[in-house]
């Protein structure tokens, strides 16, 4: 078990990425991905980064606003990519990103993003504490700031729509 306030992880040690190439069975009729599919495999990378990460076992406790931004296609390699790039005493905050490829046209697109928060559990189903997020390079930095500030401005985005 780690004390939080003298263990650290760094945001590298907790980057996942998982690929997939969409298959029939993940697609509606029209050949495109089921929304469904795309968020299991965005659930699994948030869980396999927040468990690098903690090095505990990680449930997800929430998740925010997913847009779809651009469909995928039957045959397409898909690729999702999370890190930690905040913690609380329990929690990670994992960022986790969808991309498609088409490899034989070179067509890269980006087609969904959202935060996930994850919860550690020790071995009896409790709560269990989290190392601290380390930053050491300006990459993790910059990627770190980059969530926080994509984070904030979904949340704000989603309020503003909310309101309208």
């Amino acid at each position: 078990m780690y004390d939080h306030d003298s263990e650290t992880t760094s945001l590298a040690e907790s980057y996942t990425e998982l690929s997939e190439i969409l298959m029939p069975d993940d697609t509606n009729n029209l050949g495109r991905a089921l929304g469904g599919a795309v968020l299991h495999w965005m659930d699994i990378c948030a869980a396999v980064a927040g468990r690098r990460f903690a090095r505990e076992q990680v449930v997800t406790a929430a998740m925010d606003h997913v847009d779809f931004r651009a469909p995928i296609d039957l045959g397409d390699i898909v690729t999702v990519q999370g890190y930690v790039f905040a913690t609380g005493e329990t929690s990670v905050d994992v960022k986790v990103d969808v991309h498609a490829e088409r490899p034989e046209t070179g067509h890269y697109e980006a087609t969904a993003t959202s935060f996930f928060t994850m919860v550690a559990v020790d071995q009896d189903g409790g709560s269990a504490p989290v190392p601290a997020l380390e930053c050491p390079t300006e990459a993790e930095v910059a990627l770190r700031e980059a969530a926080l500030d994509h984070r904030q401005d979904r949340r704000r985005e989603v309020r503003d729509r909310a309101t309208a």
